[in-house]
Formats: structure tokens, C-alpha cells, sequence
């Protein structure tokens, strides 16, 4: 199939703008690609300390046989339901490389933390900076420098984006990345959902909303949700990055840990091959447009458009909202899966999945094909779901779509476009997801109520104070103000005063990533309150209107006012609220260092 000529262009348009970054990105993983193995560059005594902790016959292997050695670098902790299972995973990799004439070592953890634990609370502002962290923790463990190949051991929000920025450092190692699938179904997510609305009204207690939250997250795996994680894996997917059709196989099953031990396979088999595809080739501006065409295509979280460009970063590539924006006007919505949809991600492995999307895609030219991945036969792999419960690991064709509600071919798709919206005006540059938002309510405009913290909004909804037609502008949650925390808790309020018909929408600087559902959001906007954005100008009752058809955002003040119109400033009080408890003192130099959402809200640029 002939490759659509927005795809082209906007793939051209990168390739372009990052001409300089990316030959000299390349020029650097070549270099290091080229060098001696670490165990026989290295001095007597740096090898010594090396292997000094593995048997005599995996060290015998590694240093008078050269046989390969593969780092693991895991986002183990047991607070996570989805990264629990990876305890065990270190001693499957290590057999499975021993089976194959290898060794494998854990070079280093990497901390991952759950925002479904920290949402609404101090420690979500920690949330996006943990990223950051994550890949910095995935450098400290890699630049022991005496590594083949790695395996990448993570899942969640987070954590997938800071392993893979992390990884791209040291881009002249093959690199597979090893996710553990979601757990079984619980309660569903709209059921959820109803229960927390009818909490945010009081019309049930904390007993109710514990028992129905304890009834959805109720045993390892990740959330069913189609947020940041489970979209995390639909993009190492579509990014050739995953053996096919790793994503959504359950951890409790046999095929599990199959699908682990041909991780081991994978990257071994790059190495013996001698096929070179470390993941700084692999990850160039075909893969990474792949990877958008995938997050459009299903609904996919927002956190995206942050994360992302951090990525493109990482290997010397430059990506912009504007082409999100270009591809979701020819990218159709091929996935309705909660939050724009009913369907969990156990359904929609079941109706076809990843694999089914990523087909579809590449035959109405949506996709790049002539693309590096981990493995030898290339994107196409990708469209064939794994078997072998019990057996033989083997893979077979999608075919059809087993449930039309959950997954259409691109012919029928759910909507021609995206859902993904670019929004521009007096108020900056910022987005909004519509996939999952009514066709009525696309465009809002009312009198804004401004907030300096979620809080703040929770206690007029509960005062009553929100019964009406408005715009809530929450601000001073961007990056640089607070770490551009995610704001959840905000959802079933404002989904509250939809559903009685008020006209709402929500305006701010901070993130509501893959969750942010029915309730129109313009969110990310940058320039950022606390660096001199609008949203500091803006007033009690100056009128807003969101336009997601139009593709604006604006308040409506007089130009001559608004340009003359003295912003607020971040108080010294809220300053300190923001910046101590739960360890945010020492985050201060990222708070200070981060750049605009827009450019991947990085650290370390």
C-alpha cells in the first residue's frame, strides 16, 4: 500500500528539522558500536569487578569465550500490581540466556511509582519527573559498559518512556523491551466510573467507593484502563520494540513467561546474526511517527504528547503538537476501549488488539513498514498474535475483527480522524482529546472560574458553587510551577455537572493523560502560569471558549486590555506548598530546569 502523503510529509518534515541532532546522534552510537567488548577493553581489575558476582562458569563464558552478556534493567516493585510479576523475571532471563550459551546480569533498578496510588496527592507531583529519574537510574546501571544487549523490564506511566529515553543513550545496544500484561477483569471501568460520581455527589460513602475501587485493581497486572501504561505498550508494539503480541498476555499464564524467554531469544538472535539493530537505529522518525500513528488510532493517552517528544530527544530527533495535530486529521479512531469506549484492555486484546490495529494500519498506508525492529521479519510480525499456552510458541494471523464494537477495519473506523486536537490562541498552544467527549460539546463558552490548585475546585463543587455553565481554569500545574501533575480527581466532578447539563470544560497547564474522558480538556498549555503564560492573565469571568472544531482557545478580552492586562504571579505560599513534603525539596533543579510540555517537559537538556 502506497504510504498516505500526510504520513509522508509530516515523516519528511522531521527528518528535515532534525538533519543536524540526528547525524550526530548516529555518528555517537556508531562510534560506541564500534569499539572492543567491554570485557576485553576494560582493564584486569574494572572486568574482575564486572563479574565478580556470577558463577565461575557464566564468568568463564563471558570473559575467555566471549559469550554474550545482556544487562536487565528492571522496574520491579511489588507496589505496582502491573510490575509485581517481574520479581521472578531476572531468574527466567538468566536461564533462558544460559540455555543459549549467554549470561545475563541485572545491571540496575529503576523506581516506579504508581499514580494511581499518589493521584491527587503531594506525591503525584512527582509523577513526571520520575521519568527523568527513571532514566537517569537507567544510565547509572548501564554505564558499567560491559553489555551486548539489554532487556528492558517495565510498564507503567512513567516508567516505559524514562526506560526507553535511557535506553536511547546507550543506542548502539540491541534492546527488547519486556512488558508483564494486565490484569484479569474486574469491575468494569464504566461501573467505576458511576460509583465515583455518585461519590463526588454524596450519594454513597467511602465503604462503597473502597469496595467498587478494590473490585477493579484487584490483583497483579497493570490497570484494564486504556490510559498512559497499556498505551505505553500499544506504542512498544507499533515501535517493533516487543516480541509481537507481548502486550496483553496475562501474567498468570504459561504464555507469559514464553513470550519472556523469547525476549531472551530476540536479542540474542540480533547479536548472533551479526543484523545491526541496536535501538538507536531502530528508533528513528519512521518508528517514531509509527508510534503516533498507533496512539491516534487508539484514543491513546495524552501523556503521549509529552513523553514522546522526550524520546524523539533522545535520539537526536525533534517532534511538535503540530505533527500530532496533522496525523489525527488523516488517522482514524480504529479502537473504542474505556476511556473511549466501554471495553477494557483485556476485550481488546481479545477482539484482535495491537496486532489487528497495526495491520490495519499498514494497509491504508498509515504506518510506515519499511521499518528496523527487534526482529529479522519487520513490522509484519507485528500483525500475528502469539499461541503456545502449554506449547510450542507460535504465532497466527489476526483475520477479522471478533467484535466490531471494540476494533473496526479502517474502512469502518470509528471516526476519520484521530481525535486528537491542537489548540491555539490568546491563551497559547495546548490539546485536547475529543474521542471520547459528545459531538455537542466539543465547543464550550462560558465565564471562566479560575483556580490556583485542584483543591481549590473540589471545594466549590462541594460548596455548590460550580451549578452553572463555566470554563474552570486550573493553573500553576505545569512543569516548572508544581512537576504538571496529573489531575484525575477533577474528573468525576466535572462529569457531575455535565451530566446535569451544565456546559463545562476544563482549561490548564497541568496533564490528565489517557483518563481524561467525556468532559472537554484543554490541557498542557504552554507557555506555562508560572512562566509568564496567559492562563496568569486570565480573571474570574472573562469569557473562554474552547473550540475543538476550530481548533482553538481563547478568551474573549479586548485585545488592548489583554495586552496590557498585569498577570498573576505564583504566591509565596503556594511556591512553598509546592515545593517541600514527600520529598519534592529535591526535585527543586528539575522543577527549575524542566522546558515547556511542548518540548517534552526534559530535565536534562
Amino acid at each position: 500500500m502506497k504510504l498516505h502523503p500526510v504520513l509522508a510529509a509530516v515523516t519528511q518534515r522531521i527528518r528535515e528539522r532534525s538533519a543536524p541532532t540526528r547525524s550526530a546522534y548516529l555518528a555517537r552510537i556508531t562510534a560506541a558500536a564500534q569499539r572492543d567488548r567491554g570485557a576485553d577493553r576494560m582493564g584486569c581489575a574494572n572486568v574482575a569487578h564486572a563479574f565478580a558476582g556470577i558463577s565461575p562458569s557464566d564468568k568463564f563464558k563471558v570473559v575467555a569465550e566471549h559469550a554474550p552478556n545482556i544487562g536487565i534493567i528492571n522496574a520491579y516493585n511489588d507496589m505496582l500490581s502491573a510490575h509485581a510479576p517481574y520479581a521472578r523475571y531476572p531468574d527466567i532471563i538468566k536461564d533462558e540466556a544460559r540455555q543459549h550459551g549467554a549470561n545475563a546480569q541485572v545491571a540496575g533498578g529503576v523506581p516506579a511509582m504508581c499514580d494511581g496510588v499518589t493521584q491527587g496527592t503531594a506525591g503525584m507531583e512527582l509523577s513526571l519527573f520520575s521519568r527523568d529519574t527513571i532514566a537517569l537510574a537507567t544510565a547509572v546501571g548501564l554505564s558499567h559498559d560491559v553489555f551486548d544487549a539489554t532487556l528492558m523490564l517495565g510498564i507503567c506511566d512513567k516508567i516505559v518512556p524514562g526506560l526507553l529515553i535511557g535506553a536511547l543513550h546507550f543506542g548502539h545496544l540491541p534492546t527488547v523491551f519486556v512488558p508483564g500484561g494486565p490484569m484479569p477483569s474486574g469491575l468494569s471501568n464504566n461501573e467505576k466510573a458511576k460509583v465515583r460520581e455518585k461519590a463526588a455527589q454524596g450519594l454513597v460513602g467511602r465503604a462503597e467507593l473502597l469496595e467498587a475501587e478494590e473490585k477493579a485493581y484487584h490483583t497483579q497486572g497493570t490497570c484494564t484502563f486504556y490510559g498512559t501504561a497499556n498505551s505505553n505498550q500499544m506504542l512498544m508494539e507499533a515501535m517493533g520494540l516487543h516480541v509481537p503480541g507481548a502486550a496483553f498476555i496475562q501474567p498468570q499464564t504459561g504464555l507469559r513467561e514464553q513470550l519472556t524467554r523469547e525476549s531472551v531469544r530476540t536479542a540474542l538472535s540480533i547479536l548472533k546474526t551479526r543484523r545491526y539493530a541496536p535501538i538507536g537505529q531502530i528508533v528513528d522518525e519512521r518508528c517514531i511517527v509509527n508510534a503516533m500513528a498507533a496512539l491516534l488510532a487508539t484514543g491513546g493517552s495524552t501523556n503521549h504528547l509529552i513523553h514522546w517528544v522526550a524520546v524523539a530527544r533522545s535520539a537526536g530527533m525533534v517532534i511538535d503538537w503540530d505533527d500530532f495535530d496533522r496525523l489525527s486529521s488523516v488517522v482514524p479512531l480504529l479502537a473504542r476501549v474505556y476511556p473511549n469506549g466501554s471495553a477494557d484492555v483485556n476485550q481488546f486484546q481479545a477482539a484482535g488488539g495491537p496486532g489487528y490495529v497495526i495491520r490495519e494500519l499498514l494497509d491504508a498506508g498509515l504506518m510506515h513498514e519499511d521499518v528496523l525492529t527487534v526482529r529479522e521479519g519487520g513490522l509484519r510480525e507485528y500483525t500475528r498474535r502469539p499461541e503456545g499456552e502449554g506449547g510450542a510458541l507460535r504465532w497466527s494471523d489476526i483475520g477479522a475483527s471478533r467484535d466490531e464494537a471494540v476494533v473496526r477495519p479502517a474502512r469502518q473506523a470509528f471516526s476519520p480522524t484521530g481525535g486528537l486536537k491542537l489548540l491555539t490562541g490568546n491563551l497559547g498552544r495546548s490539546v485536547i482529546k475529543v474521542s471520547a467527549v459528545p459531538d455537542d460539546r466539543h465547543v464550550i463558552e462560558a465565564p471562566a472560574r479560575i483556580f490556583d490548585s485542584q483543591d481549590d475546585l473540589q471545594a466549590a463543587f462541594k460548596a455548590g458553587e460550580l451549578e452553572r455553565d463555566l470554563v474552570c481554569v486550573v493553573r500553576w500545574q505545569g512543569p516548572r510551577a508544581n512537576g504538571m501533575p496529573e489531575l484525575h480527581k477533577l474528573t468525576p466532578p466535572l462529569a457531575v455537572l455535565q451530566g446535569k447539563g451544565f456546559r463545562v470544560a476544563l482549561v490548564t497547564d497541568g496533564r490528565m493523560s489517557g483518563a481524561s474522558g467525556k468532559v472537554p480538556a484543554a490541557i498542557h498549555v504552554t507557555p506555562e502560569a508560572a512562566a509568564g503564560g496567559p492562563l496568569a492573565k486570565l480573571r474570574d469571568g472573562d469569557i473562554v471558549r474552547l473550540d475543538a472544531t476550530a481548533g482553538t482557545l481563547e478568551a474573549k478580552v479586548d485585545a488592548g486590555e489583554w495586552a496590557t492586562r498585569e498577570p498573576a504571579r505564583l504566591s509565596d505560599v503556594q511556591a512553598a506548598n509546592n515545593s517541600h513534603g514527600v520529598g519534592r525539596e529535591l526535585f527543586a533543579g528539575m522543577r527549575h530546569n524542566a522546558l515547556p510540555a511542548e518540548e517534552g517537559a526534559c530535565t536534562w537538556l
